[in-house]
C-alpha cells in the first residue's frame, strides 16, 4: 500500500441517478472531509442512459482531487460495477455505497470506525426499511440462504452500505468468478466480521434498479456460487420421492390382489405423476443452473470493460485489449476498452 494513497475509499455503482448525484456527492464530501487520512470517492457508471455521467464528469471537474470516475461500455450489474471501482482504489479502508441516497452517506464513519476495531469486513443492517412489503419478504429469506449458503450469520446481506479492509479487497479482485455476491464472497474471505445498524431512508427520485427477474437470477448466483445445498437438496428429493413411488407401487399390488383389476384412480395416478415430473424438471433446472455456470466460467469472458477512465487532472483511456493469459504477469478479471 503506497503510503501516500488516502486512507478511505469509497465506491458507488451508478446506474440512471442523474437527480441523485450532486446531493449524494456533497453530503459525501461533508461527511468524509473531517476525517483523518483523506480520502477519494470512485463513481462507477454502469452505462446510464441518462445525464448520469455528464453530472459526474461536473462533480470531478469541480473537485478532481477526491473524484474518480470509471465509465464502463455497457451495464453490466451492480455487483460488476463495483468490481470495477474496488480494482482502482488507493485506499486502506473500502467503503461501497449505492447512489440513491437511501443508505445515508454520514454513516460511513460508524462503518469506519468499526472496521478500525479490528474487524476485516464490518456490514450494514438498515433500521425500518423503506421499502415494500414483498421486498422486505424477499430480502428475509435471501438473507437466510446467504447465511446458510457462507455459514456467517448476518441480519442484511442485501445493504450495499459496508466497509472492507484492503487485504479482503486484493482477495475478491483477485478471484475471476463472473457471477458473484460481493457480501457473500467477502464473508468467505474473512475472519473477523461484524454487523451494525445503519439508517434507511425512502427513495426520493427514481425507482429501483432491480427488478423480480434480477432478483430471483441473484439468489441463484449466490445459491450456486456459494453452496451445494440445491445438489443436495436434489438427492434427498429423489430419495424421497424413488420411496414413494415403492411404497406406492407396493400398495397398488395390495390392492389389485384383494380388490382386484379397477379403473378408479387413473387421475389420482395422474395427479401424482404430474407432481412428480414437476419435481423431475425443477431439479433439472437447479443442475443447469450449475452447468451453465460452469460454463460461463471457462469461456473467461471479462467481468466488466471499462470506456474510460477519468481521475486526477486529466482523462485517461488505458489500453489492454484482451484477456488472454500470458506467463508471469498477474490478469484481472475486467478489460479495458
Amino acid at each position: 500500500m503506497p503510503s501516500s494513497g488516502p486512507y478511505l475509499s469509497v465506491v458507488v455503482p451508478v446506474y440512471n441517478e442523474e437527480a441523485n448525484l450532486r446531493p449524494l456527492h456533497d453530503r459525501i464530501a461533508a461527511t468524509l472531509a473531517p476525517l483523518p487520512g483523506g480520502w477519494e470517492v470512485i463513481y462507477v457508471d454502469d452505462g446510464s442512459r441518462d445525464r448520469s455521467v455528464e453530472i459526474l464528469r461536473d462533480l470531478h471537474r469541480g473537485d478532481p482531487d477526491h473524484v474518480r470516475i470509471v465509465e464502463l461500455l455497457r451495464n453490466f450489474g451492480q455487483h460488476a460495477a463495483v468490481f470495477a471501482g474496488m480494482a482502482v482504489v488507493h485506499g486502506q479502508v473500502i467503503v461501497t455505497l449505492d447512489a440513491d441516497l437511501q443508505n445515508p452517506p454520514e454513516e460511513i464513519p460508524r462503518l469506519v470506525a468499526t472496521l478500525e476495531k479490528g474487524y476485516d469486513v464490518v456490514g450494514g443492517y438498515r433500521r425500518e426499511r423503506e421499502d415494500s412489503w414483498f421486498r422486505r419478504f424477499a430480502s428475509r429469506q435471501v438473507n437466510r440462504l446467504t447465511a446458510r449458503a457462507t455459514g456467517v450469520a448476518m441480519r442484511d446481506y442485501g445493504c450495499m452500505l459496508r466497509a472492507y479492509r484492503r487485504p479482503i479487497v486484493d482477495a475478491m479482485n483477485s478471484t475471476s468468478e463472473l457471477a458473484t455476491f460481493i457480501p457473500a464472497l467477502a464473508n468467505a474471505l474473512a475472519r473477523d466480521i461484524a454487523e451494525i445498524e445503519v439508517a434507511h431512508a425512502p427513495r426520493a427520485h427514481g425507482a429501483s434498479k432491480y427488478s423480480l427477474r434480477r432478483l430471483v437470477r441473484l439468489n441463484f448466483d449466490l445459491l450456486t456460487g456459494f453452496s451445494n445445498i440445491p445438489l443436495h437438496f436434489i438427492s434427498w428429493v429423489g430419495a424421497l420421492i424413488a420411496l414413494a413411488g415403492v411404497g406406492f407401487g407396493a400398495f397398488l399390488l395390495v390392492r389389485r390382489l384383494i380388490v382386484g383389476p379397477e379403473v378408479e384412480g387413473v387421475f389420482t395416478l395422474f395427479a401424482i405423476l404430474f407432481a412428480f415430473t414437476g419435481m423431475q424438471l425443477f431439479c433439472l433446472g437447479l443442475l443447469g443452473e450449475y452447468v451453465g455456470r460452469i460454463y460461463s466460467e471457462v469461456r473467461r469472458r471479462p467481468r466488466y470493460i471499462v470506456r474510460r477512465m477519468i481521475e486526477g487532472r486529466a482523462e485517461s483511456g488505458r489500453s489492454v485489449a484482451t484477456r488472454e493469459e500470458t506467463p508471469g504477469l498477474e490478469t484481472r478479471p475486467g478489460t479495458y476498452a
